[in-house]
């Protein structure tokens, strides 16, 4: 059974890519997308996904607001934050607000396939 992703990116073309790779690991299907933060809020409440996938940098809410929400409403989904802006002080404080990873935009979408694929293996279906 596929495992459902939201992908949370302003970039519609970034949204794209991830989408257009996730879609061909065979465990992934990608149920949403948002735009910006407050719509990534909005449709975790609507599609109950396994994962998120959420960029830092977004209009609205930044994706360290977007993921202290997130972890009131599911506290035990994986967020991947998968940014542009990596260093180690975003990271800290990634993980105090309870990312399970942080990866650069940089490290490239296998990078990304394979961290997805370790948490929604070890992770409970929401």
């Amino acid at each position: 059974m596929a495992r459902a992703i939201l992908i949370a990116d302003d970039n519609l073309s970034i949204r794209r890519v991830l989408r257009s790779a996730l879609e061909n690991v065979g465990e992934c299907s990608i149920c949403g997308e948002a735009e910006n933060g407050a719509t990534a809020i909005d449709k975790v409440k609507e599609l109950h996904p396994d994962l998120v996938i959420l960029d830092f940098s977004m209009p609205v809410l930044n994706g360290l607001e977007v993921l202290r929400a997130l972890k009131r409403l599911r506290p035990t989904m994986p967020v991947i934050l998968f940014t542009m802006f990596k260093d180690r002080h975003l990271e800290a404080e990634a993980f105090a607000a309870g990312a399970s990873v942080v990866i650069s935009k940089a490290a490239g979408i296998d990078t990304l396939i394979e961290q997805t694929r370790v948490l929604l293996k070890y992770s409970k279906p929401c």
